[in-house]
């Protein structure tokens, strides 16, 4: 049975310190892969700033293309939205009985995790992994049965500061993956020149 690390986001763009993490958390955790779960935009709430969803899919799919062990997911396009991580867990194994599912939390989303929707059905049936976040410290005894807390560094990177890179016309290289920096600053370029007004 394979173990693979549920990575879950907006990846709004996907960067190089996302795909950094993973790969830290493949080695720090002994999964044999990390799927990179793109979240839908809510249709409840709506974001200027979340680029279309088959955009973002799309970035992430080409930035992971040489990744053998990370993988995208596009689960939560076909679930009921708002998407909850217990459902995505749950629609997850059904479909990959022969897996089983780890969850990556940062730290900054484990100090909310109990404001999570069926966050006692995730801790009961799912290892949750926790990883380091600056500004929101984790202590490795502090943590309940089935979670435990990954040794990884600090990732300096955002995807907030890549958009207002692109919306300053400051360079990103060294941020995105090459093979999707052209598609990152024109996907983001156009978004900026529509007001940042969602569709």
């Amino acid at each position: 049975m394979s173990k693979i690390g549920i990575f879950g986001g907006s990846f709004n763009p996907i960067h190089i310190g996302h795909i950094a993490l993973a790969r830290q958390l493949l080695t720090a955790t002994g999964l044999d892969e990390v799927w990179f779960v793109v979240s839908p935009l809510n249709p409840l709430k709506r974001d200027a700033f979340l680029l279309d969803d088959a955009k973002r899919l799309e970035m992430a799919r080409l930035a992971l293309q040489d990744e053998p062990r990370l993988t995208v997911s596009d689960i939560e396009f076909h679930l009921p939205r708002p998407s909850y991580m217990l459902h995505t867990l749950q629609a997850l194994t059904h479909a990959y009985p022969q897996h089983r599912f780890f969850l990556l939390v940062g730290g900054d989303n484990w100090a909310a995790f109990d404001r999570w929707f069926g966050y006692r059905e995730i801790l009961a049936h799912y290892p949750v992994v926790v990883y380091p976040r600056g500004g929101y410290p984790v202590t490795a005894n502090n943590l309940p049965p089935n979670v435990t807390l990954a040794d990884t560094p600090l990732m300096d990177i955002s995807s907030t500061q890549i958009r207002q890179n692109v919306r300053d016309g400051r360079s990103i290289h060294d941020m995105v993956p090459a093979n999707i920096e052209a598609l990152v600053v024109k996907n983001y370029q156009e978004t900026a020149g529509a007001g940042e007004t969602h569709r």
